[in-house]
């Protein structure tokens, strides 16, 4: 199996992935889910896992009730690549689809 895709230094987080922070010298990005019960919480958790293993990148995450704190990196690499965008963009996908 290939090696992630790095993203690029200069890659726009802001602009793809507003509610999310650069983080560890712009190796992991971080973003903490709020949600009404831990029942939601656990949905959304249970979405997640299951993209995580379709593309086999699995988030560090941990929750507490309500809310799931998240770190996205690509650890073999020790950088932000392709799989961390595609899990963040699906977690904001699923956390709206709960949160409806």
């Amino acid at each position: 199996m290939s090696e992630p895709k790095r993203l690029p230094d200069d890659f726009d987080f802001q602009g793809t992935l507003p509610c999310w922070q650069v983080a560890d010298g712009g190796r992991e990005i971080f973003r903490k889910f709020i949600f009404k019960d831990f029942k939601s919480a656990f949905e959304f958790m249970t979405l997640c896992a299951g993209y995580a293993e379709e593309i086999n990148h699995h988030p560090d995450w941990s929750n507490a009730w309500n809310v799931v704190s998240v770190h996205l990196s690509t650890h073999s690499i020790k950088a932000l690549t392709e799989l961390d965008l595609a899990m963040a963009c699906a977690m904001d996908q699923f956390a709206e689809q709960v949160l409806q």
